[in-house]
């Protein structure tokens, strides 16, 4: 290898992937105990399936919905409805709003007092003393990776921004992923959680804080993504491209929690806290524009940086040939997320005024840390500026 490295990999004690596999929720759930809260979405004829698995093994269930991206109130009433209704475990089935939920309400279930206590940029972020309730997060969709991170990304809208509440002891005991529940998910979404999915990959990747073990992960991942995610769009029944952008997916949550992300994420949490944006329309259109910034500011100014080697080799993995340039990577990105239908980023009511403070805003925020260079602000303008417009 040339150098000595260092690094810390934490995950799920368990990960159960396959098709199928989500019949086996009954067993894993008694282990934990017999009455569960279970975090579902606003459809709960998609959790029916998993109610009868749990009650076939004498596991009583109380729901509480998340019907959009959660807030910290929600989270707190979710807690505060875990304890009055004495559950001792926690099941997450849905997107990754839902699962960042369970997250969240499993560890405050257990660590009483004031949410700021714990939340970062508006609170404290002080660390968990307690461990959460038993989670188990079951994915519905293929983009997120928040079965296996360490964070939950909470909606303030009293601030108008996106926070996290992260720790170690945040992470799921089990990640349970079923690539079948997939297969219904509308082409639309598949799209943009796909989109998300790559960047997931991508940013870790070229991340200042990448290690060997996240790099093999991303490698792999973002070759399935360049195979599958246009057949899972277009073929919502394509079992193996449904399988295979499960995976996708799975990856890129393993590698965001061992390796920081980027300015893509960095941006995105902004964005998403202040405007009606979904966050993987947001990171579709900023991917590309990113990727040719930080190229062009790693050549000018750091051109020993490791990240102009990976953003070459993502050319090679994406496009298939192994002399692609950087700039033909990053044309590839852009020809995907084009023919996606991702949206530029004033269809969401973005303006050339609102730079300034989404600029501050987002230099402060936690992913940012991980991009591989540090970027001006006239370099963070440039990229809100390419965003703004359609592909």
């Amino acid at each position: 290898m040339g150098v000595m490295v260092q690094f810390e990999f934490a995950t799920a004690t368990r990960i159960i992937f396959g098709l199928g596999e989500i019949g086996r929720i009954g067993a894993l759930a008694s282990g934990f105990g017999g009455k569960a809260l279970l975090i579902a979405g606003k459809n709960l004829s998609r959790v029916k399936r998993l109610i009868a698995y749990l009650q076939d093994r004498s596991v009583q269930v109380v729901i509480y919905q998340i019907e959009g991206e959660p807030t910290v109130q929600e989270v707190k009433e979710g807690a505060d409805f875990a304890r009055q209704n004495q559950a001792e475990l926690v099941i997450g089935m849905g997107g990754g709003s839902v699962l960042d939920a369970g997250k969240a309400i499993s560890a405050l279930a257990t660590n009483h007092g004031d949410i700021y206590e714990y939340l970062e940029v508006i609170g404290k972020g002080s660390s968990l003393r307690l461990s959460p309730l038993p989670y188990i997060a079951i994915p519905t969709t293929a983009g997120t990776g928040s079965e296996v991170t360490r964070n939950a990304v909470l909606g303030s809208p009293e601030q108008g921004l996106k926070v996290s509440m992260r720790s170690a002891m945040m992470i799921p005991r089990v990640a349970l992923v079923d690539p079948e529940l997939t297969f219904s998910v509308p082409s639309m979404i598949t799209a943009s959680t796909g989109l998300d999915a790559l960047t997931q990959l991508i940013e870790p990747f070229v991340s200042a804080h990448s290690n060997p073990l996240t790099d093999a992960i991303c490698r792999q991942g973002i070759g399935l993504v360049a195979r599958s995610l246009r057949i899972a769009v277009q073929d919502g029944g394509n079992a193996v491209a449904r399988q295979e952008m499960a995976l996708a997916s799975l990856f890129g949550g393993l590698a965001l929690a061992n390796a920081k992300l980027g300015a893509v994420h960095g941006f995105a949490g902004v964005l998403g806290g202040k405007y009606s944006a979904p966050h993987g329309a947001i990171c579709a259109r900023l991917l590309p524009e990113v990727m040719r910034v930080n190229a062009r500011a790693l050549t000018e100014r750091d051109p020993e940086n490791v990240a102009i080697v990976k953003y070459r080799e993502l050319a090679h993995i994406m496009t298939g040939d192994p002399g692609a340039s950087i700039m033909d990577g990053i044309d590839w990105v852009e020809n995907l997320c084009a023919d996606l239908g991702s949206k530029g980023l004033s269809s969401f009511g973005i303006k050339p005024a609102h730079f300034g403070d989404l600029i501050v805003k987002a230099q402060n925020a936690s992913s940012m840390k991980g991009n591989p260079i540090r970027l001006t602000e006239q370099e963070l303008g440039a990229i809100l500026k390419r965003g703004l417009v359609d592909y």
